[in-house]
């Protein structure tokens, strides 16, 4: 044997040797005796206690599944019983846990050879009853942020960690964040037999990228409360292994209710450990979208229950900030359906809410949450606390403004079509709602209604305390046959409604801004007809009183009619409220109080031709918006009862029913006749109208009708003018009407034409 030879015989009989001793060694040694070294090292490590306080032992053994001479390398098995790790200091007295987490056992193989090339490869990990308990102090302080020691290189190791399958039986996390508001108990439980993912997320999910999720391996519940709100929730999540694999999905699949919120999700979770994206199938339901905010803190408005189906994207590290759409999703609010896709994006300062919605039939009443003008049933279902007097009309709950300087919207919403009552002639909506710093604008929020428009222009500035507003609206070309398509003399009418108004005010409620508001009002008419039925259909109980007064159950053509009110400080009062009917031209006076909600208004009617005096009888209005009282006014009926009681003592009994009668051509001779003049002329009135009233056409052939006309066309003028109407200032128009009697009404409305009837 040559001397190379027995050099290298030697050495490869000396490594053979070192390592069957250092196999001996591992096999034969206690290595519970450095357990004290061991946990002081690494509890310096980390700069909190740990400890193995269980057995510390390791054991060569084959690997099992190895083939060829590899097959009869032994690998060495480690394991260690009863592992904790402590808190930091400053958790003293802050939370009831001891330790931040703590482990039962733990087994894992080590394969030898990669060692050689600077790889520490695991094969497997095996965890038993691990348990974390998590704390975040109000201050932003976490036990889970780790102090350690800084390093003596900025050197990268060359030393790699392969770790290739982790499993546990069961696990448990305790979760406490005092800035969330959030006391969470999660419980991690193995399958047993992994589940696929298509079987949870359906054909439609299981397709490109995430056709390769792997399956379903673990399943988890969770209890507690989350920003202050009850949580209990279930679902399944992938292995352990998914989670270091970035280029495979990782499955999720969970059901969780918080407060009277629902949500259902399935799909994966791109490059999980760098959270890199999400496509899921989402399914949300609740009692009100605006229960959404303190689980999400997106700003959306009270509604009643809803659900929605969609499909949520997010990109979860762009540059602007993580990006979430949920597209395509329909879903149901109230009774009414709803359509589209929104895109919210985490930017700064203020995260972003922007998209489109629509609704195919939207019920009308599923608005009234917005302003708080459903019923308190209603409010109590979706959450709210507030409730409406018995005895308030205008809603008095206040809108959210504080979060609405939380996040910037830009969103359309379209509803083609609005189910509503015979008495609310509404066909469509279209509003564009901008949010910017608190300050939210309706422009436009249109409606159509009754063959013509509603458009208004809304600036609710919520920034400010109270929130300042600012409504402008026009109506224009309202059809009156449509306006009271339950009214068949209003059917063959072709008059119009058209309008102004405008009004400013502050409060953070509708009542509060109403209460308080400075502005006008205008509106004419022209064609129309009106009578108690009409009255009835319109559910105007006070309108029906006054009417039924005033005409009795006869239908009465309407010539025209104008009205202008001024609104100062809650308080309308009327500048000009006048209608001309066939048969008497109608005025209304007084004030509407919005800051009280009380009514107070004359109605004094002035007729035409031969009526019955209780024609010319003034009414009232008064009483509140929600039990207004209407009557005649007790002084004038008093003075023709005294009229009665005197002419039936000097003349006879007969002549007491004179005190009720007055002409309308007598309304010309008072001023110049006589007491006695007019006492006889009442007299010979009287016998007339015994002949008349068997005859009614001879009462219009008694007074001329150009006499009427011109008398009725005198008075609207003169009473326009008094007004100052007839003037139009800057870039405005006129709305003029002359009718049939030639009953000619100029009233300023805003717009850059000229509106002519």
């Amino acid at each position: 044997m040559t001397r190379g030879r027995k050099i290298l015989t030697w050495s490869l009989a000396s490594l053979v040797l070192l390592l069957a001793a250092l196999v001996v060694f591992i096999a034969t040694f206690d290595w519970n005796l450095i357990k004290p070294t061991l946990n002081e090292k690494v509890s310096a490590a980390l700069n909190r206690p740990f400890a193995i306080n269980g057995n510390l032992a390791v054991a060569w053994r084959r690997e099992e599944g190895e083939e060829g001479w590899r097959a009869w390398i032994p690998w060495p098995r480690f394991s260690a019983e009863d592992i904790t790790l402590g808190n930091p200091e400053w958790t003293a007295g802050k939370t009831k846990a001891s330790e931040f987490a703590s482990l039962e056992r733990i087994e894992f193989r080590l394969a030898p050879l990669p060692l050689l090339w600077q790889t520490i490869r695991i094969p497997q990990i095996k965890l038993t009853q691990p348990r974390a308990e998590l704390l975040r102090l109000a201050d932003g302080r976490a036990n889970w942020d780790f102090d350690l020691p800084a390093s003596d290189s900025d050197e990268p190791s060359a030393w790699q960690l392969d770790i290739r399958e982790i499993g546990f039986d069961k696990g448990s996390v305790s979760l406490d964040d005092q800035r969330l508001k959030t006391r969470l108990e999660v419980l991690v439980d193995p399958l047993g037999k992994p589940v696929p993912f298509g079987q949870l997320a359906g054909k439609a999910l299981a397709t490109g990228d995430a056709a390769n999720a792997q399956d379903y391996v673990f399943g988890w519940k969770v209890k507690g409360t989350y920003k202050g709100q009850a949580l209990a929730g279930s679902g399944k999540v992938g292995g352990m292994l998914a989670l270091q694999d970035g280029s495979k999905p990782f499955p999720l699949q969970a059901e969780v209710s918080a407060g009277s919120t629902r949500a259902a999700v399935v799909g994966t979770l791109t490059d999980p450990l760098n959270l890199g994206a999400l496509d899921l199938r989402l399914k949300l339901s609740g009692t009100s979208m605006a229960n959404l905010y303190p689980l999400t803190g997106i700003t959306l408005p009270d509604t009643p229950a809803y659900s929605t189906d969609g499909h949520l994207l997010a990109r979860l590290k762009e540059e602007g900030g993580a990006l979430f759409r949920y597209e395509n999703f329909n879903g149901k609010v109230g009774a009414s359906d709803l359509h589209g896709s929104l895109t919210f994006v985490a930017r700064q300062p203020r995260p972003k809410l922007s998209g489109k919605l629509t609704s195919e039939q939207l019920r009308f009443a599923d608005l009234g949450p917005l302003i708080g003008a459903d019923s308190n049933a209603e409010k109590q279902k979706r959450g709210q606390t507030s409730r409406q007097p018995g005895d308030k009309v205008l809603p008095v709950e206040e809108f959210r403004t504080e979060r609405w300087r939380d996040m910037d919207a830009d969103v359309e919403f379209t509803g083609k079509r609005i189910v509503h009552s015979d008495q609310l002639p509404i066909s469509d909506l279209y509003t564009h709602l901008v949010l910017n710093d608190g300050l939210l604008r309706l422009e436009p929020l249109r409606f159509g209604v009754a063959g013509g428009k509603l458009e208004s222009d809304i600036r609710l500035d919520g920034g400010k305390q109270p929130m300042q507003s600012r409504v402008k609206m026009s109506a224009r070309g309202f059809k009156l046959k449509q306006l009271f398509p339950g009214f068949a003399p209003m059917q063959t009418s072709f008059g119009e409604l058209n309008g102004d108004a405008s009004l400013s005010g502050s409060g953070n409620s509708v009542a509060k801004i109403l209460g308080g508001a400075d502005g006008e009002l205008k509106m004419l008419i022209n064609d129309g007809a009106i009578s108690k039925g009409l009255t009835e259909i319109a559910g105007l109980n006070v309108g029906n009183y006054l009417v039924t007064k005033l005409f009795g159950d006869d239908e009465v053509k309407i010539n025209c009619a104008a009205a202008d009110f001024g609104l100062q400080k809650g308080l309308m009062t009327s500048r000009l409220f006048v209608f001309d009917t066939e048969n008497a031209l109608v005025n209304v006076d007084g004030t509407v109080n919005f800051a009280n909600e009380k009514l107070d208004l004359d109605v004094t009617p002035h007729s035409k031709g031969l009526r019955i005096f209780s024609l010319r009888s003034p009414l009232y209005v008064r009483g509140t918006f929600a039990k207004p009282d209407a009557g005649v006014h007790a002084g004038p009926l008093v003075a023709r009862g005294a009229g009665m009681i005197a002419l039936g003592v000097a003349v006879g009994p007969a002549a007491s029913l004179l005190a009720l009668v007055v002409p309308g051509v007598l309304y010309y001779l008072s001023g110049w006749l006589s007491v006695h003049g007019l006492l006889l002329a009442q007299w010979l009135t009287f016998i007339v109208l015994c002949l008349v009233f068997r005859l009614p056409r001879l009462t219009s052939w008694l007074v001329p009708r150009r006499v009427r006309h011109w008398r009725a066309s005198n008075l609207a003028r003169r009473q326009f003018l008094e007004q100052n109407l007839h003037h139009t200032v800057g870039r405005t128009g006129v709305l003029r009407w002359e009718t049939s009697i030639s009953c000619n009404a100029e009233l300023t409305l805003s717009g850059p034409e000229k509106l002519r009837q």
